[in-house]
């Protein structure tokens, strides 16, 4: 699953309309017209978009939707980005976790309601900071499973 994929997925998701979605870019730093935007979620061929989501664009988006939800940290800091190849599944679950304000007991909720049964030390595990002892790369299974959870939580 690639960025493109998972911005598909949590826009479905949360339902967010593509007006939204651009001001949600726009609050991350990421300046996006609605013709990229649209060309970001369209595919050339099965595998491939017109437009590849860069990492930091990605990461830009999540940081986004943490501002439209909860507000914008005063005197923050740039944000620092996290993503690397490999460990994007976690850091979209750590910032849908602070955006939606879900508590990891939440999460293992949503996951159940999808029939996917995941442990607290598991949860806690893809929360970690990438490095941490304890850390475990969340696989796109997981995100897709959750994603679809978040669907028949906001979208009934």
């Amino acid at each position: 699953m690639n960025h493109n994929d998972r911005l598909t997925r949590l826009r479905y998701a949360l339902d967010i309309k593509d007006s939204d979605m651009i001001e949600i870019f726009r609050l991350g730093g990421e300046t996006v017209t609605k013709e990229e935007y649209l060309s970001m979620l369209r595919k050339k061929n099965e595998d491939d978009y017109e437009l590849e989501l860069s990492d930091e664009s990605f990461e830009r988006f999540l940081n986004g939707i943490i501002i439209s939800q909860r507000g914008a940290k005063k005197d923050s800091p740039e944000p620092v980005f996290e993503l690397r190849q490999g460990n994007a599944n976690n850091v979209m679950l750590k910032k849908l976790k602070i955006a939606l304000k879900l508590t990891s007991d939440e999460m293992l909720d949503i996951l159940d309601g999808v029939g996917v049964t995941v442990s607290k030390s598991e949860m806690s595990a893809f929360l970690r900071k990438e490095g941490h002892k304890n850390y475990k790369t969340c696989g796109d299974n997981y995100t897709r499973n959750f994603l679809k959870g978040l669907i028949e939580l906001y979208r009934k």
